[in-house]
């Protein structure tokens, strides 16, 4: 029999479009609860052919203690919490969707930039609460989003995705990132920033797209946000963890920036205690960016698919670390 263990999901979900790709005879789908620490996820997953997981911690002591363990599926494009490294030397795939919700994601980064630039929240709470003398208030400041700036931190396909959006509103598109080639840049209409300063001094709107890894965990911090001009607004939609969250926070009460808008955090999730709740130029949502029914409905079927391929021997579309291919894990004779 091969398992398949969800460390993400309570053990009355119904997962039914995985169940119905995986009702084979010689296949179990067994959800274990939320694994929160590698303790939790090594007791799951220690007899298990393939993970499922949603953001549950994959560490060396958890790939180099579940020996028949083939890979580590990741609901959705980021691997930050599964340790590359140790899958690779373990013989485990980590897979993920880098190709999944990229127009969602980049629709949530332009609502919340939208939100910001015209006020809306704090707007519609004044509108409700005091009336409308009192929300008339919060008309100004007020840019003009055609002719202003947006600034892109890591140039990939959502914020390219991004960019094509942007200059539907007449914005010029300015991005940060070494990785990618000039004439990637110009086939999208952005120019390149030499700097995170340099970007950070030219932007009306700063979208955040970094992946989370050791080099990008806290990348955004004071110099940036001093940068910046007092005008600008902050987009988060990628990882809370690759901003010092004390520092932005510092900045908006200073009133260094104008604003923010904000779908990640540091430490998920948030409660209404958090300091971001009590500010009115600070636009929040429940990291769900990259949330619609009909897209999270065919990742639950290519996730389906990915852990049966797997079980089978093959390579399923996706592997993250693709080096571990020559020497992968494969199942055991049954």
């Amino acid at each position: 029999m091969r398992t398949i263990v969800h460390t993400g999901a309570p053990p009355d979900a119904p997962l039914t479009i995985e169940r119905s790709i995986l009702n084979v005879p010689d296949v179990q789908l067994i959800a274990r609860g939320r694994c929160r620490t590698p303790e939790e996820v090594l007791a799951a997953v220690r007899d298990a052919d393939v993970a499922l997981c949603s953001g549950e911690p994959y560490t060396e002591e958890v790939l180099a203690n579940a020996p028949r363990l083939l890979a580590v599926i990741r609901y959705g494009i980021g691997v930050d919490t599964i340790d590359l490294e140790a899958a690779t030397r373990h013989g485990v795939m980590a897979v993920n969707f880098p190709d999944f919700c990229i127009p969602e994601v980049a629709n949530q980064a332009l609502a919340l930039l939208l939100a910001c630039a015209r006020r809306l929240v704090a707007q519609d709470r004044a509108l409700r609460s005091e009336g409308w003398a009192a929300a008339r208030r919060y008309r100004g400041p007020v840019g003009t989003i055609h002719d202003e700036t947006l600034g892109l931190i890591a140039f990939g396909h959502i914020a390219q995705a991004l960019a094509q959006r942007a200059h539907v509103l007449e914005m010029r598109v300015v991005a940060y990132d070494p990785f990618v080639s000039d004439a990637l840049l110009a086939q999208y209409g952005v120019a390149r920033a030499a700097s995170l300063e340099e970007l950070a001094a030219a932007a009306d709107y700063v979208s955040c797209h970094l992946p989370l890894n050791p080099q990008t965990r806290g990348l955004i911090g004071r110099s940036f946000f001093q940068a910046m001009k007092p005008t600008a607004f902050f987009i988060n939609t990628s990882r809370g963890a690759v901003v010092v969250e004390q520092d932005l926070l510092a900045a908006l009460e200073a009133g260094e920036i104008a604003g923010a808008g904000l779908d990640v955090f540091e430490h998920e999730p948030i409660g209404p205690e958090h300091p971001f709740c009590r500010l009115d130029n600070v636009v929040l949502t429940p990291h769900y960016a990259s949330w619609c029914d009909q897209t999270f409905e065919k990742l639950y079927r290519r996730v389906g698919e990915a852990a049966l391929t797997i079980v089978r021997g093959g390579v399923p579309e996706f592997v993250a670390n693709p080096e571990v291919l020559p020497h992968r894990r494969l199942p055991a004779p049954v």
